[in-house]
């Protein structure tokens, strides 16, 4: 497609999303991946080409460049979910009930003895009325308005990550620095 690229707007991106795509950008300069997605303020494109033994490699190609894009193929689904998921965290193995129990009365424990109001609300933690944490109880799982809460909670929950089944040597008690 010859096309002002810029000028097309979000509309017509989204049209090139999850396809395989061949870029013309600049002089005699071509790029093919799949789109992941568009800039919405630069218009520069994000192509990604997965390699044989895993990973995936990421171009941008910036959207002032763009003389033309044409459309390869579409994604299947492998392909696409593939896009989709590339880029997000990896999330911990699976946790059943008992062992989602254990950890989230180890993160209330842990909080009450540093003398932080928290109590349970279903399978969350309420932490002094402004902050929630929700399974698998990680600092990432931390959710509140107020930044400072947030980053004390999510330390001492990272504190106390590291005296988990992981690091059995190691005893929470017996750490000075944890005690207020």
């Amino acid at each position: 497609m010859q096309c002002d690229w810029p000028l097309l707007g979000p509309l017509k991106w989204i049209r090139y999303v999850n396809k395989q795509v061949k870029v013309k950008a600049g002089k005699d300069e071509e790029r093919c991946g799949w789109l992941l997605t568009v800039d919405p303020v630069s218009a520069s494109l994000v192509l990604v080409n997965f390699k044989e033994e895993g990973g995936a490699s990421v171009q941008v190609v910036m959207g002032h460049a763009v003389e033309e894009v044409e459309v390869l193929r579409e994604a299947d689904d492998e392909t696409t979910e593939r896009l989709q998921t590339s880029f997000l965290p990896s999330k911990t193995r699976r946790l059943d009930p008992e062992e989602l129990r254990k950890r989230r009365g180890g993160v209330r424990g842990w909080l009450e003895k540093n003398r932080i109001p928290v109590e349970e609300e279903g399978d969350e933690l309420r932490v002094a009325g402004v902050l929630t944490i929700t399974a698998p109880y990680g600092p990432e799982d931390c959710c509140s308005s107020n930044q400072i809460i947030l980053d004390r909670i999510q330390k001492l929950i990272q504190s106390v990550i590291q005296f988990q089944p992981d690091n059995p040597e190691t005893d929470p008690e017996s750490d000075p620095a944890t005690t207020r």
